[in-house]
């Protein structure tokens, strides 16, 4: 049986396949920071209540699928998570200390599609998604 979630007068379920890219779509998530994101994007997530159910981080895209109670919206929580993302690389990974207004790491924009009761089928896909790529990739060199 299916788990909902409860807020004060709601039941909810609502969870949303997002990917993103960086600025200029340059393959920029390598190496330490690679291996950061994940828990960055984990701890604001849960700032805003809302949690990473499944995760993969290409090298020159984000995809995720995230559960995002009904009390935000998806613009509000995606945003939040780029913006505050883009000031940690910032700090961390760019050896700025300070001025961050208009740090810019992400490109404006993102992708956003309900999961709804696809939700394994959506998981399955961000999972396996670079194996995925390499075999399309694959194919077209053989046309």
């Amino acid at each position: 049986m299916k788990e909902y979630q409860s807020l004060s007068h709601s039941r909810w379920d609502c969870k949303y396949h997002v990917v993103f890219i960086p600025k200029r779509r340059k393959k920029q998530i390598f190496g330490a920071l690679r291996k950061h994101l994940p828990e960055i994007f984990r701890e604001l997530a849960h700032h805003k209540e809302s949690k990473i159910v499944e995760g993969h981080l290409m090298p020159d895209h984000v995809h995720m699928c995230i559960s995002i109670p009904p009390k935000y919206a998806v613009s509000n929580v995606v945003g939040y998570l780029k913006g505050k993302s883009a000031i940690t690389i910032a700090r961390n990974f760019g050896g700025r200390k300070r001025n961050f207004t208009g740090e810019v790491f992400w490109a404006r924009g993102y992708f956003v599609s309900t999961v709804g009761l696809d939700e394994e089928m959506v998981r399955s896909y961000i999972r396996n998604q670079e194996q995925d790529d390499e075999r399309y990739d694959q194919m077209k060199l053989e046309l």
